[in-house]
């Protein structure tokens, strides 16, 4: 139902749609929550039941990884694993927790066709990112291998990525990064299978090494779980020039609840 109120939006032109369309639209296509579908004021929200309990990451986290603390730690401090096992990239941040609401967000985009959400979720992530945003030179979002991109028809982090862009007036790299090969999923694989699955997936296409070179590079990901998938795009990026790396995804997954 969003998605085609999102199109009629678009076909007849987003200004005059508002003024004139949008009374009409929200007869046909009453506004509900993205979540559960409760009827709620407007288009692209969700309802109070829902916001109740998304579990937005804010400070105090960690400086690194972004992972919530349960007490401020002060400035500049660093969870356990950030010391222990430090980061292919500079940090992560994300808009909150992998769980309820923000999970069925994330698998609504991803599994159900509903690109139409993309545009919610990267505002939130622009709030989530928006120093690190404000300070980098170009948004790249990670590839999905051909194979996948063309039985899925769409890549949920290059539609994060695009509005995104069109948020902060970044340009987006969508044919910088490749990936080389199609990688199995990493649920239920040990770290060092995941480490295995994803060795040279991705690379720089060839002609593109300047887009990276030099430059301050936000990562897009829908979802940060186990980090393999990010972190070997980031040692690639790296490898290529880029000298700041920030991960920015919508929801984040933490091995244990806090």
């Amino acid at each position: 139902m969003g998605w085609d109120y999102l199109k009629i939006e678009s076909d007849f032109g987003r200004a005059h749609a508002s003024a004139l369309l949008r009374p009409l639209l929200d007869i046909v296509y009453p506004p509900a929550c993205s979540v559960c579908g409760a009827r709620t004021q407007r288009h692209f929200a969700i309802c109070p039941d829902c916001w109740s309990r998304m579990r937005f990451i804010e400070r105090p986290y960690c400086d690194v990884l972004g992972i919530p603390f349960r007490q401020d730690q002060g400035e500049g401090a660093l969870c356990a694993q950030a010391i222990a096992e430090p980061p292919s990239f500079d940090r992560l941040r994300a808009v909150a927790l992998h769980e309820g609401p923000a999970r069925s967000l994330v698998h609504s985009l991803k599994y159900r066709d509903r690109t139409d959400l993309a545009r919610m979720m990267a505002q939130w992530m622009a709030r989530a990112g928006a120093a690190e945003l404000a300070a980098c030179d170009a948004i790249l979002p990670i590839p999905l291998h051909w194979t996948r991109l063309a039985w899925r028809r769409f890549n949920q982090s290059a539609e994060l990525a695009r509005h995104l862009s069109r948020l902060t007036d970044k340009p987006m790299l969508a044919t910088t990064l490749r990936r080389a090969k199609r990688t199995r999923r990493q649920v239920g694989l040990t770290a060092s299978r995941r480490e295995d699955n994803l060795r040279a997936a991705f690379r720089i296409v060839p002609g593109h090494e300047n887009d990276v070179f030099g430059k301050r590079i936000i990562l897009v990901d829908d979802v940060f779980t186990t980090g393999a998938t990010v972190s070997s795009a980031a040692r690639v990026l790296r490898r290529a020039g880029a000298t700041d790396i920030t991960v920015l995804s919508f929801a984040m997954a933490l091995p244990e609840p806090i």
